[in-house]
C-alpha cells in the first residue's frame, strides 16, 4: 500500500504581498484611470502576486486532462455510452476537440491523463493510470485505499512535472462518462447542500435519466457524508480516480506557487477537497467561468471565487477554463507593456480629483 505521506501536503504559502503591492503601484502610473480595466486590473495584480514580480512574465500554459471512467455511468445517468470516454481520449490525442481548438486560439498546450479509462489508451497516456472505472458510488466506494493514495499521488505527480518542464499556469480538464455524478456528490457532502439542489443534466439527460441520477446520488452521499471530514476517505468513497488525482494536482500547484484556472463543476468538486488536502490553495486559483450546471455556483460560493466569464458552457475537458485564458495574457501585458503617465509624457489627474473612467 502505499504510504500515508503521499497524501500529506506541505503548509501553502500565500501569493506574495509585496509584489501585489507593486502591482498596484504601477497600475495607479499606468495612462489610464486607476480602477478602469476592472477585472483586468486584478487579475495581473493576482498573477504579480503569484509569481513574486511586478511586472509579471508572459505566461506559459499548459492543459491537462484527466480521463476516467465511473461505474455509476453503467446505471443510466448519462446521455452518452461509457465507451466514449475512451474514445474521447483519441479525439483528443488528434486534436479534434473542443478543449483543443480553444486552446490552439489561447496558445495553450494539451497533455492526457489516462487514469481509469475502461479501455486500452496509449502507453504514454497511461502512465499513471490507477485502474479501469471506479465503484459504483452508490452502493461501493469508488477506490480501494491503496488506490486512492495512488491516484491523489500521481496528480502531484503530474503537477511537478508539468511545472518542472516549464509550465507557470496550469489548467485542469476533465473527460469521463458520468463524472457529473460523484461531482455532485463531492460537492453537497463538502457544502452541506441537499442532493436535489445539486443535480444538473450533465450531458444533457432526459428525464428518466434524471431521475435516476437523483437516486444515485442521494444513496450515495448518504455514504459520503459518514466521511466527509475525511477528505482522502471522502474521495476514496465518492469519486473515481481521475478526480482524487485533480485534487491531487491542484493541491500539489499551490505548493508549487503555480496558479490555475479553475474549469467547471468536475475540476470543481476537485477543487473543493483539494482546498481541504491542502488549506490556502484557493488563494492559487481564478474561476475561468461559470458552468450551468447548478453545483458549480454552489463550489464557487464555497471558495469565495468570482468567475471571470458567463457563457453557459457546460462541456467540460478545462474548456471554460481555457476560454478565459485570453483575459489573463491581456493582464499581463497590461502591467508589463503599458505606458506609465511619465514615459507617455501624459498629465496625471491632480492629487485628490476624482478621474472618470470613460472621460
Amino acid at each position: 500500500m502505499v504510504g500515508p505521506e503521499l497524501v500529506t501536503f506541505p503548509p501553502v504559502a500565500p501569493p506574495d504581498e509585496q509584489a501585489r503591492q507593486a502591482a498596484l503601484a504601477r497600475h495607479a502610473r499606468l495612462t489610464k484611470p486607476s480602477g478602469s480595466l476592472g477585472r483586468i486590473e486584478e487579475l495581473g495584480v493576482w498573477l504579480a502576486a503569484c509569481q513574486g514580480v511586478c511586472p509579471p512574465r508572459p505566461l506559459t500554459s499548459r492543459v491537462v486532462v484527466f480521463a476516467g471512467d465511473h461505474g455509476i455511468a453503467r446505471h443510466g445517468v448519462s446521455a452518452y455510452p461509457t465507451e466514449v470516454t475512451g474514445q474521447m481520449v483519441a479525439n483528443f490525442l488528434a486534436g479534434g476537440a473542443a478543449v483543443n481548438v480553444l486552446a490552439n486560439a489561447a496558445g495553450a498546450g494539451v497533455r492526457v491523463v489516462d487514469l481509469a479509462v475502461d479501455a486500452d489508451t496509449p502507453e504514454h497516456v497511461r502512465t499513471h493510470k490507477v485502474r479501469r472505472g471506479s465503484g459504483v458510488i452508490d452502493r461501493e466506494d469508488a477506490l480501494s485505499e491503496a488506490e486512492v493514495r495512488a491516484a491523489v499521488a500521481a496528480g502531484r505527480a503530474v503537477a511537478d512535472e508539468e511545472i518542472d518542464g516549464g509550465a507557470d499556469l496550469l489548467v485542469a480538464g476533465d473527460m469521463g462518462i458520468g463524472n457529473t455524478t460523484p461531482s455532485a456528490v463531492l460537492v453537497a457532502a463538502l457544502t452541506g447542500a441537499e442532493p436535489v439542489a445539486v443535480i444538473g443534466r450533465g450531458t444533457g439527460v432526459d428525464d428518466a435519466g434524471w431521475m435516476r441520477k437523483c437516486a444515485a446520488i442521494r444513496d450515495a452521499l448518504r455514504r459520503a457524508r459518514k466521511v466527509v471530514h475525511d477528505p482522502v476517505a471522502l474521495l476514496r468513497t465518492s469519486s473515481g480516480a481521475d478526480i482524487a488525482a485533480m485534487a491531487g494536482f491542484l493541491a500539489q500547484a499551490a505548493v508549487r506557487r503555480t496558479p490555475v484556472v479553475l474549469d467547471g463543476v468536475v475540476v470543481g468538486a476537485a477543487a473543493l477537497v483539494a482546498e481541504e488536502l491542502a488549506p490556502g490553495a484557493r488563494e492559487w486559483w481564478v474561476a475561468g467561468h461559470r458552468s450551468a450546471e447548478p453545483a458549480h455556483t454552489m463550489v464557487l460560493d464555497h471558495l469565495e471565487l468570482r468567475p471571470l466569464l458567463e457563457m453557459d458552457m457546460r462541456l467540460g475537458e478545462g474548456s471554460g477554463a481555457v476560454a478565459a485564458l485570453p483575459l489573463l495574457a491581456m493582464a499581463v501585458r497590461v502591467l508589463g507593456e503599458m505606458a506609465t503617465f511619465e514615459d507617455a509624457g501624459v498629465s496625471d489627474r491632480p492629487a485628490g480629483l476624482t478621474a472618470n473612467a470613460e472621460g
